[in-house]
């Protein structure tokens, strides 16, 4: 890339080019994981779809790497590489709701927060992750579990159209009645097959919500464990609740004496009758000592966002994700041995329910193709020092590998790190080979590798 060149870019959108050369570059190529330091050769921060058409074909005709940015927060740093050009959406977060037909569409540079802010106003919401400062598009692209996946499946279950970038700067619309393939492979195979620029969603009546933390001394995580499987297999979709390992959080709700130390945690809500809230959360604060807890009415956005404080960016990240089809005591003892090691105060050890409404949905349905686990367990561990990283980086290897043999051969794309890449076959399982077919459709020459990459045959 040379100057002349770059100008002509300039010249053709609206929104930003950053360049080494400018003030803000260091910011405008960080990304949320503070171990990622690439330096592309440019950011693109776009105002509008044009500006989308005009970076894509600027990086293909100078045979460019291309990055997708969105919320920022992959943990492999997919949002940057160097000298590369890369799309960053964080100027374009609008979100437009139809109360009427409950539907919402999105920019692509949107947050959860942004998202669950604009369709709570309606009372209403879709499955969208734990974290509030997550991107829609990339958790949707990926999967999306979240609160509300047993009750109304994955995010990209509730996707209805989503608006795209081709590698050959053609603007596409995928639905169900167009580019009907293309629309089947975003539901789960992730950036691959061009730049999302908006997605419209199903909406479903959700506006206060009962919800639970429950934080329990470790010494009980195994009574807690246990009860949580059992519980959860016989409560009704409207519960979501996962099951986790952290270190105590400095709340208010839980003694300063558990500050820090190993705890096992509960997290929910209730979507169903508000007047059983209580009933519904009664049983877990019975099922053994409780170290503190916040259960009570609560806007959904507020739970949704309620741990975003404690991941902000700029700290030093390292991820691995797993399938289980059973909670077994195997597993829940490989939890035992090294969920008591949890390393930081923002690192995040959580084992999601993916059953109900995420069962109700085919293998070949969508690319996603897990719809017979039962749990997604991720291990998030996040730290401040770089002094740290190799015994961090080490100790979640070793907590993956404990559950390995409790685990099916695919992983959840969204929280695999960059030396998962060579699992992305494996992790597609059956739908590989129509995800590769598809890519080399839409992307033969592989434009958009910077990714959990499928090759296009």
């Amino acid at each position: 890339m040379n100057a002349k060149t770059l100008d002509a870019l300039r010249e053709q959108v609206r929104g930003q080019v950053i360049t080494p050369d400018d003030a803000d570059y260091d910011s405008a190529r960080a990304v949320h994981n503070g171990m990622i330091d690439k330096r592309p050769a440019a950011v693109v921060r776009v105002a509008q779809v044009a500006d989308v058409i005009a970076a894509v074909n600027y990086a293909r005709d100078n045979a460019m790497d291309l990055a997708i940015r969105g919320g920022g927060h992959s943990g492999p740093g997919f949002g940057t590489a160097d000298n590369a050009l890369v799309i960053d959406f964080a100027n374009t977060r609008g979100v437009r709701v139809d109360p009427a037909s409950k539907t919402a569409r999105s920019e692509a540079g949107a947050t959860w927060a942004d998202f669950n802010h604009a369709t709570h106003a309606f009372g209403l919401a879709t499955t969208g992750g734990i974290v509030g400062s997550t991107g829609v598009s990339g958790l949707t692209l990926g999967g999306g579990i979240g609160y509300l996946d047993r009750k109304y499946g994955l995010s990209c279950d509730n996707l209805l159209s989503a608006d795209v970038v081709t590698a050959d700067g053609k603007f596409l619309t995928a639905s169900e009645n167009e580019n009907e393939d293309l629309f089947w492979a975003l539901r789960g195979g992730g950036g691959n097959f061009g730049v999302v620029t908006s997605l419209e969603y199903r909406l479903h009546p959700v506006d206060m919500v009962h919800a639970g933390i429950i934080i329990y001394p470790l010494e009980h995580a195994e009574t807690v464990a246990k009860f949580y499987r059992e519980h959860l297999a016989a409560a009704p979709e409207e519960l979501g609740a996962f099951l986790a390992f952290h270190q105590g959080p400095p709340v208010p709700f839980l003694p300063e004496e558990w500050h820090g130390k190993p705890v096992c945690i509960v997290v929910g809500m209730w979507t169903g009758d508000p007047a059983e809230g209580p009933a519904r959360w009664q049983p877990f604060l019975d099922a053994a000592p409780v170290a503190g807890s916040m259960v009570g009415p609560m806007p959904y956005p507020a739970l949704n966002s309620a741990f975003d404080g404690m991941y902000p960016k700029g700290l030093l990240a390292y991820w691995k994700a797993a399938f289980l089809s059973e909670l077994s005591d195997g597993a829940i003892n490989a939890h035992l041995e090294y969920g008591k090691l949890v390393p930081s105060i923002s690192t995040a050890v959580h084992i999601y329910p993916i059953d109900g409404a995420v069962h109700r949905v085919g293998v070949t349905d969508t690319a996603f193709p897990n719809r017979n686990a039962k749990f997604s367990p991720v291990i998030a561990c996040h730290w401040e020092d770089p002094g740290d990283s190799e015994a961090n980086i080490a100790w979640v290897r070793d907590y993956a590998a404990a559950l390995q043999p409790y685990s099916e051969t695919a992983g959840y794309i969204n929280f695999q790190d960059s030396d998962d890449l060579p699992r992305v076959a494996e992790n597609y399982g059956p739908n590989y080979a129509r995800l590769a077919s598809i890519k080399g459709k839409y992307d033969p020459g592989n434009l958009f590798h910077v990714n959990q990459n499928i090759k296009p045959q």
